[in-house]
């Protein structure tokens, strides 16, 4: 294989080699907090063959491997993520001395897989990559070892295979009609033909879509998302939500807008209506929760029905406004991170002080923590799409990609349910401010927790007043997609 093969997986093939030496290292090393720190410097590795690789295009493995800045826009995204979660992960892991080595390990590997979900041109290689992060993922659900976290684990995993099965047997029928696994040739050999008069491709492609809605957590396929996040570490439910979801959609748009771009009507009101679905079902469920990380897990299901609209409106590209659905995908997929994340790590500061993960616990916080209620209080604000925050103009770029793809239903729709969520998020910000707190002991998150919310609570203000720096970022991601 030539060098320059390599060098384009060169962020993959470093974050792997990275997970092996945390694990040798967690062998010879006796301050166990070394292992954190490690991994958040030789990050810094993969971050940069990224930012080299930023502006290459190329393939490689015999086109097995595609690069290119949409690709690449998703390295820096799973990068980011890993590294914020790494640093909300450390008082928790600490608990777990003899396991830091394989927590922090489980994450790359699962981040490598994610990222070479993003540059894969090939069936097979992404059912692969998918697996690699799916089974790391399951680990890491299960590894605080409570029943409650094996339970969430054999759900994730038994869930998982199902759908995996399912979306390999999608897989089996697409390769029978078109005689390949590549996305290119399937373009050619499905052209323009009517999904109803292929049965088999049909079929095919909604057993791929039934794999990948597992991934993405859209209705139907979201059964093992409230469980899951509720009993995994916090840390990790924060991953999942963020970083698996970005994966899946990723995938979608790799293997929809190459392989199946000539029958895009039909897909395109498949994911509005799953979008709708999703949405409605989230929003709905979610009023009536009581525990802070399972309202979470339903408002990660709406999320995906949002993000459905811009997977919906990538179908309709014209002169005017071509790409403006994917780009519009791609801010949101960023913003969420930095709203997500920063929710979930507040959720992570609390529940250390007071070992509850009930919206009561969050009574009174604005008495007790000023800075983490304001902060919670703000990452609702951006999930509810309200100024001044990322979130709004996240929605409002998606939404408007609804509306020039002449889906103006799908938009009303999803103003609509952004405006039923208010109900759900503004609760949570009612008990922080107007409820009494349970004692008056102050709560100070610790210096990581700290540094990971300033982080990401500082992309959500900052993208909130000047949104055009990554606007920018996901234009040029989305400029000739596919590459």
């Amino acid at each position: 294989m030539p060098i320059r093969d390599y060098y384009l997986l060169s962020p993959e093939i470093s974050l792997a080699s990275i997970a092996m030496a945390v694990i040798l290292l967690d062998t010879v090393v006796k301050r166990k907090g070394l292992l954190a720190i490690f991994t958040l410097a030789a990050l810094a590795l993969p971050l940069a063959f990224t930012i080299s690789l930023w502006g290459e295009e190329g393939r490689a493995f015999g086109g097995l491997l595609i690069v290119d800045q949409f690709s690449i826009f998703f390295k820096f995204l799973f990068l980011g993520v890993t590294a914020a979660v790494v640093i909300a992960s450390q008082d928790s892991v600490t608990n777990f001395k003899r396991f830091q080595g394989e927590f922090y390990a489980l994450l790359l590997l699962a981040t490598s897989g994610l990222m070479l979900m993003s540059s894969t041109g090939e069936l097979i290689t992404i059912f692969l990559a998918l697996e690699l992060s799916t089974l790391s993922a399951i680990a890491l659900v299960t590894f605080f070892k409570t029943d409650q976290a094996v339970e969430a684990g054999i759900k994730y995993l038994v869930l998982s295979g199902i759908s995996s099965a399912m979306m390999l047997y999608g897989m089996a029928l697409v390769f029978g009609v078109s005689g390949s696994t590549r996305l290119e040739e399937i373009a050619q050999a499905v052209g323009t033909t009517r999904l109803l008069d292929n049965p088999a491709l049909l079929m095919g492609m909604l057993l791929m879509v039934a794999g990948f809605g597992f991934k993405i957590s859209s209705v139907p396929f979201q059964m093992w998302v409230p469980d899951v996040y509720q009993g995994a570490p916090t840390s990790v439910a924060a991953y999942l939500s963020v970083a698996s979801k970005a994966g899946g959609f990723a995938v979608i748009l790799r293997v929809f807008y190459v392989a199946f771009a000539g029958v895009s009507m039909e897909w395109s009101m498949l994911f509005a209506v799953l979008a709708v679905v999703s949405m409605t079902f989230g929003n709905l469920i979610a009023m009536f929760q009581s525990n802070i990380k399972r309202l979470l897990a339903y408002s990660t299901i709406a999320h995906a029905g949002y993000m459905m609209v811009g997977l919906a409106a990538v179908a309709a590209r014209n002169p005017i406004g071509e790409g403006l659905g994917t780009q519009g995908l791609l801010f949101y997929l960023t913003g969420y991170a930095f709203t997500n994340l920063g929710a979930f790590f507040v959720v992570i500061a609390v529940a250390q002080k007071l070992k509850g993960e009930s919206i009561d616990d969050f009574a009174g916080l604005a008495k007790r923590s000023p800075l983490l209620a304001g902060l919670l209080a703000l990452c609702l604000i951006s999930l509810t799409g309200l100024p001044p925050t990322v979130g709004f103009w996240a929605k409002l770029y998606l939404f408007s990609g609804a509306v020039q793809a002449d889906l103006v239903w799908l938009a009303v729709a999803g103003v609509l349910n952004s405006a039923i969520s208010a109900y759900y998020y503004l609760r949570v910000v009612k008990a922080m401010y107007m409820s009494p707190a349970a004692s008056d002991e102050r709560l100070t998150p610790s210096p990581a927790i700290s540094l990971a919310l300033l982080v990401t609570t500082g992309g959500v203000l900052f993208f909130g007043f000047a949104p055009s720096y990554l606007l920018d970022f996901a234009v040029r991601a989305a400029r000739g997609f596919p590459g």
